[in-house]
């Protein structure tokens, strides 16, 4: 009961070499292995030993999948010890039905390297069916003219069983008229036959009872009985006689249901009712008797049910005829089935790896499967194939077993899974097909990098942004699954100092937004770079970089700032001097400003806003030049004082104010005394605010008396002085004119109480006191706010000459010609109609101005009010005062709608410089002491 396939079996150090080399050997091998069993084993029965007769270790079994595949799964392997064992009842007359050898065909299966073997188990009869007569009664009529020796045929029992387990032998009880005969047929089937031993004689005994007995050759032998009814009949001394003792034919398996199949014909000699011949089944299976009928008169075989040659081949029967006179012949009948293209092929799956890992080699085996058809012949020969738009292809393995195999690159970002559709065809005409679909899911690996949605980044933050607001958001994908695919956001680069970056910007991991970390400043930051990081959380991870580049946009956050005129480092005013006899459009000054904002926010315009004598000076509108409008009166005044408003572009304009003071003289000498020639006009503004003052201050005294008054008649107390301690010495107004100083020429009253602030709008301050202040200085409010400055009478000098140092002659190897006055355009005239400064140019004038009144207080050579053409620079710059105490804004001005190029081409001053020192700056100092 073991295998029957001779093999010498390796030795144990070479099994695994054995099962490498296995299928390089196979076909050296035997086909097939076989083993006997036994009908009816009990389940878990051994059949044998797979895993040795296979050349298998034990411990192969279970790590090469050692499995046994059937139609019906009657066999399984034990994985511990390789065995094959029974798992299923085996019923050899079920299974095989009449087939007197049965075999049932196994596939064992191994994995790792991929194998199929071939495996037959015999099944053997066991004496477990006993003989069955049809009848229990067996009724026969014979005529009594029947001579000794004749013979009756009778139904034979029938036993499932089959070689030495079916009938063997029959026998009846003894009696002196019969004996039992028993014929054995071609196919080696027994039939009982009666043979008389003697005539009967109906008048002695009309009827005889038989014991009919049949025993099988089984092992104890098992029997059936059936009782034999003789009845003795009037003579009839001729049976009927078949055409044929055998007839034989084929039949289509396609043949329709009730259709003729053959007509058996007997005929008998005799006449009358013995010549009367009636047919019969007899020694048939069931199964047949139910696929066919026959007709009892005519002998007609049909077909009962349709025909089916897969299930049964051929069909046998008997056919007896039987005269009237009880009479019988037999003949038998043999039906072959031909086979017809009626049954389309089968897929079936037995090994599916269904998760295929993308970048997958080619040949790698992802399903197997095997095609079963069956028809015969060419009929049930089957091809297979798969689509072209697939990249799988199927491989022939052995006895209709096909792998599919991968035959291309598998990319689960472009084809996450795959529908592939197996069609098999077998040979027939017209052939037929079946198919099956197999569903393939292809898994990730990390193979795709991030990409960002753009190649760069460019974003706009305007300056002063609120610290902590995003400013912008990268975004990346990764076409990866799960882990491959999330991708998380990091800086790993900037033009940025390192321990800086922080302090910038960061940006959040999960979702790419680029936060700002403080408030930008567009004028010390106005751009920069970094590199950001997307990377996935694959293993090995991968990565992308892109750059942002972040541009700080300009606010209008910064007033526009005077550089000229200044005050000098004393606080006191500085005054320009024009020549009387200067005509209109007479270069007097030039108001010099920047502004730390760039753009529209830089872009400078200058405004009088407010003049002595409105409408003798007029200022450049983006140049800042101060030139007189029109020729000195006899009216005006020799001392001018002129207020400019400098505004910036931007919404809303910031500015700041510059104050001029203007003396009309042809020399030094002249313009001391013009200081005190007539006094200065009252100034209604200072009036009227001085009424304001004071109605103010009267109108809080009448709220905190009639307060007072009130608290203490409810609580009728006496009122205490402590009540008037509101009124603080700080809050004291300083108010209307200053005390005039008389002077030897006339009165020279100041009175100003008006300041503007750089605040970007005129405003009205009170000047708040607190301690007297001196009659003889005079209230003036310049660029600083709050700042004093006291204007000294010229009759002071006058009184004391002695004071004056005489003047040195100018240095004409550094000085300033008229033609060279600083401003913002050098020596161009100015242009009214907004043409754009040109800060560059004006930058590096103002820087060599600066370092030529170093070198004069250097080399003491400067006098109180300077030389020509100084403009009283050593009074306002010192040593101290170097280049890098001046801004440079050139990179904060362009024109806006204007593709000019901005120039320093030098124009002609209007006006000619008369003689005696024009264009000289005075300072106005207190008289030294001796």
């Amino acid at each position: 009961m073991g295998g029957s396939c001779t093999q010498t079996r390796p030795a144990d150090r070479r099994q695994v070499l054995f099962l490498f080399l296995l299928p390089l050997f196979y076909p050296a091998l035997c086909e097939q292995i076989r083993y006997s069993i036994p009908e009816e084993l009990a389940k878990g029965s051994v059949v044998g030993n797979l895993a040795r007769d296979l050349g298998l270790s034990v411990l192969d079994v279970s790590a090469r999948k050692l499995r046994v595949s059937a139609e019906k799964p009657l066999f399984n392997v034990d994985a511990e010890s390789g065995d094959l064992l029974v798992k299923d009842r085996i019923d050899r007359e079920e299974i095989c039905k009449e087939r007197k050898r049965c075999e049932l065909q196994l596939e064992a299966v191994v994995e790792n390297p991929l194998n199929i073997f071939h495996i037959i188990v015999v099944v053997e009869d066991i004496n477990d069916h006993a003989p069955q007569f049809d009848k229990k009664k067996i009724h026969l009529d014979i005529f009594e003219s029947v001579s000794a020796g004749a013979r009756i045929s009778l139904d034979p029992a029938t036993d499932p069983d089959i070689n030495m387990n079916s009938v063997k032998d029959y026998q009846i009880n003894p009696n002196p008229y019969f004996s039992l005969m028993v014929r054995v047929n071609s196919d080696g089937g027994r039939y009982p036959e009666l043979s008389l031993e003697k005539p009967l004689d109906r008048e002695e005994q009309r009827s005889h009872s038989l014991i009919l007995t049949a025993w099988d050759g089984g092992d104890p032998p098992r029997s059936a009985t059936a009782q034999i009814e003789i009845s003795v009949k009037d003579t009839n001394d001729n049976p009927p006689v078949f055409s044929q003792d055998e007839y034989r034919l084929s039949v289509s398996e396609n043949l329709p249901p009730g259709s003729s199949v053959l007509l058996v014909t007997a005929t008998d000699q005799d006449e009358g009712a013995n010549a009367e011949i009636n047919y019969y089944f007899r020694s048939t299976a069931q199964s047949t008797r139910h696929k066919f009928s026959l007709d009892e008169k005519t002998g007609m075989i049909k077909n009962n049910q349709s025909l089916d040659f897969e299930d049964i081949e051929r069909y046998t029967m008997e056919v007896e005829a039987k005269d009237g006179g009880g009479l019988s012949s037999q003949c038998k009948v043999i039906i072959d089935i031909l086979d017809e293209n009626d049954n389309i092929p089968e897929i079936i799956i037995t090994s599916l790896s269904d998760q295929i890992l993308e970048g997958s080699l080619p040949g790698m085996v992802v399903a197997l499967f095997k095609t079963r058809d069956r028809d015969s012949g060419g009929n049930g020969e089957v091809t297979c194939h798969v689509g072209r738009d697939v990249p799988f292809k199927i491989s022939s393995s052995s006895n209709n077993y096909y792998k599919l195999v991968t035959d291309g690159d598998l990319d689960r970002e472009q084809t996450p899974e795959y529908n592939v559709t197996i069609t098999a065809t077998d040979r027939g005409k017209p052939p037929l097909s079946s198919s099956t679909t197999i569903t393939l899911h292809i898994t990730d690996i990390n193979d795709n990098a991030p990409v960002f949605h753009q190649a760069s980044y460019v974003v706009h933050v305007p300056e002063n942004n609120p610290p902590g607001a995003p400013i912008a958001q990268v975004s990346a994908s990764d076409p990866d699954l799960g882990p491959n695919g999330h991708v998380s956001y990091s800086i790993v680069a900037s033009d940025l100092q390192p321990r800086a970056l922080s302090s910038y910007v960061s940006v959040n991991p999960q979702s790419g937004v680029v936060f700002a970390q403080r408030a930008f400043d567009h004028e010390q930051l106005r751009a920069f770079e970094l590199t950001l990081q997307a990377r996935d959380h694959g293993s090995p991870a991968l990565s992308a970089n892109v750059s942002l580049r972040v541009l700080v946009g300009d606010r209008n956050d910064n007033a526009p700032r005077v550089l000229y005129p200044a005050l000098g480092p004393d606080g006191s005013a500085l005054f320009d001097t024009v020549p009387r006899a200067a005509q209109p459009g007479y270069l007097v000054t030039k108001v010099v400003a920047v502004d730390a904002d760039s753009g529209h926010n830089a872009w400078l315009s200058y405004h009088v806003l407010q003049a002595s004598e409105p409408g003798l000076f007029s200022v450049g509108l983006r140049t800042g030049e101060v030139r007189t409008a029109r020729a000195l009166g006899d009216r005006d005044a020799a001392r001018q004082r002129l207020l400019v408003a400098v505004r910036d572009g931007g919404q809303p304009p910031l500015s700041a104010t510059a104050t001029l003071l203007l003396v009309f003289a042809d020399s030094l000498q002249e313009a001391l005394p013009d200081l005190s020639d007539r006094p200065a006009p009252s100034d209604p503004q200072a009036e009227l605010q001085f009424y304001l003052v004071v109605a103010l201050a009267l109108i809080s005294v009448l709220f905190l008396l009639a307060v007072i008054l009130a608290v203490a008649l409810h609580l009728r107390r006496s009122s205490s002085p402590a009540a008037w301690g509101c009124f603080k010495p700080g809050l004291c107004v300083k108010s209307g004119p200053v005390v005039p100083r008389n002077y030897s020429e006339g009165t020279l009253p100041y009175s100003y109480n008006l300041c503007v602030a750089h605040t970007g709008k005129t405003e009205f301050n009170f000047l708040r006191c607190s301690e007297p202040l001196d009659p003889t200085q005079d209230i003036v409010c310049g660029d600083s706010p709050g700042a004093l400055i006291p204007l000294h009478s010229g009759n002071d000098l006058a009184t004391h000459p002695e004071t004056l140092t005489p003047q040195a002659p100018p240095n004409t190897d550094w000085r300033f010609s008229q033609a060279q006055r600083p401003g913002t355009s050098g020596s161009q005239n100015g242009d009214e109609t907004g043409t754009w400064p040109n800060n560059q140019f004006d930058t590096e004038m103002l820087q060599a101005m600066i370092l030529a009144s170093a070198s004069e207080a250097a080399d003491g050579s400067s006098t109180l009010g300077g030389g020509a053409g100084t403009m009283g620079l050593s009074a306002r710059y010192g040593p101290q005062f170097t280049l890098q105490h001046v801004p440079d804004y050139r990179q904060n001005v362009y024109i806006p709608g204007s593709n000019a190029t901005l120039t320093n081409a030098a124009g002609k001053r209007d006006g000619k410089a008369p003689a005696g020192g024009n264009g000289n700056k005075k300072k106005s100092g207190k008289k030294e002491k001796k």
